[in-house]
């Protein structure tokens, strides 16, 4: 197995068009596992742990632009207070070692509907940054995900960064597992409120071939959230929700759990996070709750 360590992002686009079967490795959470248990054997590995570029966020035209290989405990620790629902993601991946070592781009090059950065991502809706030799291109999060474990990445291409609009409304992530963290999600669901868009987000995980958007829930939601005199939600709208969110779903069963369980799982999820985001909005005041 040849093993290439670009030390800029040049040279590691260059590496790339020069060898389009090298799989990238950056933290290595997802690539080693598979190849240490002989599922995975690639001609080459495309080393990004040199690629300053990719281990650095700042900002871009407003938003926040988070380099692919950033871990997850940098989100956590500089990035918490203005995206809290992929602080919140990233605080329910693996060990203290796995988040110092996994990263959203990781996540995204890996495409596992499991994913946890993933229901975050679309909820608060974000786009993928791709790059190659050829250029640099743009895609909406809901885009990239092509099937299990796919996405829309060409041969010749690297996912660089990740492109975000701080928080203007409360966000939140829910995962059901054997337990909160250092498991993979039997179910996720991830839900950011936009009040200057009127409308809530949503992002599906561990529950579909890819992560998913619940557009009906959404829509249902922009008809009964009082933006600009917020008053308590009726259990009927909470319950309205999770029915939907549940329903855009398209979950299996596996050795994880049934598709059953999944989607009362994911309706579960919905009525609690959207009761949490909605009493936040509200200021946390009893009236709202």
């Amino acid at each position: 197995m040849e093993f290439l360590r670009p030390a800029s992002l040049a040279d590691a686009l260059a590496a790339k068009a020069a060898n389009p079967g090298a799989v990238p490795i950056a933290g290595g959470t997802d690539v080693m596992v598979e190849i240490n248990f002989d599922h995975r054997r690639p001609e080459s590995l495309l080393d990004l742990g040199r690629v300053p570029e990719l281990h650095e966020h700042g900002t871009d035209d407003g938003r926040i632009r988070i380099g692919a290989a950033v871990p997850y405990a940098r989100i956590i620790a500089d990035l918490g207070a203005r995206l809290p629902g992929l602080a919140m993601a990233a605080r329910t991946v693996g060990s203290p070692q796995i988040r110092n070592r996994g990263s959203v781009g990781g996540n995204l090059g890996a495409a596992s509907p499991a994913g946890d950065a993933h229901p975050a991502l679309l909820a608060a809706g974000a786009e993928v940054e791709i790059a190659s030799v050829r250029g640099t291109r743009i895609v909406a999060a809901k885009d990239f995900y092509t099937g299990v474990k796919r996405n829309v990445l060409e041969p010749d291409e690297l996912v660089t960064g990740v492109l975000l609009a701080p928080a203007t409304g409360p966000q939140q992530f829910s995962k059901i597992g054997t337990r909160n963290a250092m498991v993979i999600a039997v179910a996720a669901f991830g839900l950011a409120l936009h009040p200057e868009q009127r409308r809530a987000g949503t992002g599906i995980g561990s529950a579909a071939p890819t992560p998913r958007r619940a557009l009906e829930a959404e829509e249902f939601l922009a008809g009964e959230l009082d933006w600009d005199s917020p008053k308590p939600l009726n259990d009927s709208v909470k319950r309205r929700f999770g029915d939907l969110v549940a329903a855009a779903a398209a979950p299996i069963d596996d050795v994880r759990g049934s598709a059953a369980y999944r989607r009362h799982a994911l309706g579960v999820m919905a009525r609690r996070t959207l009761t949490w985001a909605w009493t936040e909005y509200c200021g946390g005041s009893a009236k709202c709750a």
